[in-house]
Order: C-alpha cells, then structure tokens, then sequence
C-alpha cells in the first residue's frame, strides 16, 4: 500500500522517519531521472575554514565553538565508504573495495580489517544495540554482522528472488529490529534475534538509498531516483511517501534531529532541506558555493546539520539557529566522503578518494 502526501499539505500524520551507490558506489546522474531544476532554495553566508588550519574558532547561536579536523590514512586501495563510532572508542569502516571491514584506533593510528568473504563489496555500517558493526554488502547481497570481540562474521542473505539489491544502509528501530535499503527498488527489515527477514518492493521503484530512526524509533528512508521520503509504518511494512520539494532534486540521505525533524540532503538540487512533520512543512538552503553537490548529513547532539558536499570538497557545518554555513575544505582532492556518523564533539567519514577516515573535533 503506497500514500502519497503533499510536501506542503500537514494532513496524515506521517509515520515519522530518519537516518544513516553499492559495487564501487557510481553515482546516478541527473539525465538518468530527468533534468535537475532550479533550485528553489536560499543562499545563506558561509566560512572556509581551510582543513590545513589551525584550530578555527567558529560564531554559532549558542556561542564560539573550535572546529579541528585530523585525517587517518586506512592501507591502500580500501576506499573506505561508510564510517561508525565504536562502542570501545574506535572507529568501523567499510573497506568497500577490498571486501573487508575495518577497524581504527584513534590514539594510535593503527588500523585492523576483516574479511568478510569472497565477493564481499561493504557499503554501510552502523553499530547495533548489541554493540557490534553491522553491515549492509552489495558484493554479497547481505546483511552482514561482525562479533566486535571475536572478529566472527555472521551473514543474512536476501531471499533469492532479490538478487542484486545493491544494498546501501541500514538502521534499527526503536524495537532493535534493523531495517535496510536497497537502490535497485527495495527496502527490508531483519529480526536479528531470529534472523527473520522480509523484503518489500518500494514506491516508484529504483532509488532507496538513505534510512534512519526518530527518537521515537520510527524509520523513514530516502530515495535518491524518486526524490521522496519514505516513512515506514514498522508493524505492517506500509510506506507513506512524503514528496520533497524538488522535483527531480535527488533526495541521498535523511537524519533525525532530536524534535524528529528529518534533514535531507538534494544531491541533484545542491540543497540541504527540512522536514517538519508536525505540520508537513519543508524548507531549503542552497550550499554555498557555485556548484554543490550534498552527498551525506548528520546531525550532532547539539542538533547541529553537517553535510559533505562533493562539489566544494568539504565538510560543511550548518547552524539551524542562524542559518550559517561553515565549509571545511579537505587537504586531499578530491577526498568523496560519502557518509558522516558521531559521537559527542566528534563527526567522522571516509574519504573514499583518498584511502583516509576523517574526523572534525568540536570544541569550547
């Protein structure tokens, strides 16, 4: 069952909704869904802050924060996608191209990586409330999970009729159940206590990409090809679609802020947009800069928006109070950083490009 609701119209009470390319993750382009429109949104001020500088002092509603950013290079070749916060301090990463996950030590540099079978090709990771890393594998078409203390990897495959998913991400609800997307035209649930699963075909076909959990622990996806959210209702399976305000614009990824308020990225558009869905309100920013491309967005305990942005090869820092942009370019160019995750005063990715895991350090 498909219920289409107006971007603008505050009836239906959504089923709320929030956060986190497979193979080699090649990106659609806009011809493939029609050409990108104007964007409609505002242009707000923005600071460079070069990813080389010192540590930059940065005005915010709230008062002057200190941003700093510090790259780890991972062994060549990984072209790490997705990253995740450990439960012990470390950090989970994708080694997308070497069918392996990977493990840093902040303190020391030091790396460790898992193989997680032949063919494996990792996209996302996210850690489960079991504490380990679980993984959504486009090379093996699986749910993977990897036993943090032992290194033992379990893997969930999709029912044989869904072959070629081209998994993306997943996240697990309030109920601990992990949902996932698949871009080819798909979305799934997994029990992991019984390794139950179920996998539905999406509204308009090709394109969920992003997915991720309110604080209430509902779960809402988003598609890149049909430019919609899409809010799950976890007890039936049924999606409620939510149209976002650019047609065409190309909605990547979705995350919750803490009054379930879900930001999304418009990688066609050049946007950062928001959803209320309180009243079915959205608004929208253009990111600054002459040709942004938002690829990944998450908001941080203080609820504020971070966003990588591929067109201005940078990690950009949006204040939802006033409205201000603050970009951090990357030393390495290009350095694609495809997904952002946290944890307090840290907000870490993967520069795919170039073979480092990145984190901005958030300070008094």
């Amino acid at each position: 069952m498909l219920i289409r609701r107006h971007p603008f119209a505050p009836g239906l009470a959504a089923l709320l909704v929030l956060a986190s390319c497979a193979e080699t993750d090649s990106s659609p382009t806009p011809e493939a869904f029609g050409a990108t429109p104007e964007p409609s949104a505002t242009a707000r001020p923005s600071q460079v802050v070069s990813s080389t500088a010192a540590p930059t002092p940065v005005p915010t509603a709230a008062g002057p924060l200190v941003l700093s950013i510090q790259t780890f290079p991972v062994p060549a070749g990984t072209h790490p996608h997705d990253v995740a916060p450990a439960a012990d301090g470390g950090v989970w990463y994708t080694a997308q191209a070497t069918g392996r996950l990977g493990w840093l030590d902040p303190a020391s540099g030091e790396t460790r990586e898992v193989p997680l079978g032949a063919g494996s090709a990792p996209h996302g990771v996210i850690v489960g409330p079991d504490d380990a890393p679980w993984i959504t594998d486009g090379g093996l078409n699986a749910i993977v999970r990897v036993d943090p203390a032992t290194d033992a990897v379990r893997s969930y495959p999709l029912p044989a009729d869904w072959a070629g998913a081209n998994l993306n991400t997943a996240t697990f609800d309030g109920d601990g159940a992990l949902w996932f997307t698949g871009q080819s035209g798909l979305y799934g649930r997994l029990d992991p206590d019984t390794g139950e699963m179920a996998v539905y075909p999406a509204p308009l076909g090709r394109g969920p990409y992003g997915i991720a959990t309110t604080p209430e622990g509902e779960v809402v996806f988003s598609s890149l090809a049909g430019s919609y959210l899409g809010a799950v209702d976890r007890a039936t399976g049924e999606v409620t679609v939510i149209d976002t305000p650019d047609p065409g614009g190309g909605a990547r990824r979705v995350w919750s802020d803490s009054a379930g308020r879900l930001w999304v990225t418009e990688w066609f558009a050049g946007n950062l947009a928001v959803h209320d869905p309180a009243d079915g309100s959205w608004h929208t920013w253009r990111l600054p800069g002459e040709s942004p491309m938002p690829y990944a967005v998450f908001v941080d305990e203080t609820d504020a928006v971070w966003v990588t942005d591929f067109g201005a090869n940078a990690i950009v820092r949006f204040d939802p109070v006033t409205e201000e942009f603050t970009s951090l370019v990357h030393d390495s160019a290009p350095a694609e950083v495809r997904q952002l995750l946290g944890r307090a005063g840290e907000v870490w990715g993967a520069e795919s490009a170039a073979d480092q895991l990145v984190v901005v350090r958030i300070g008094p």
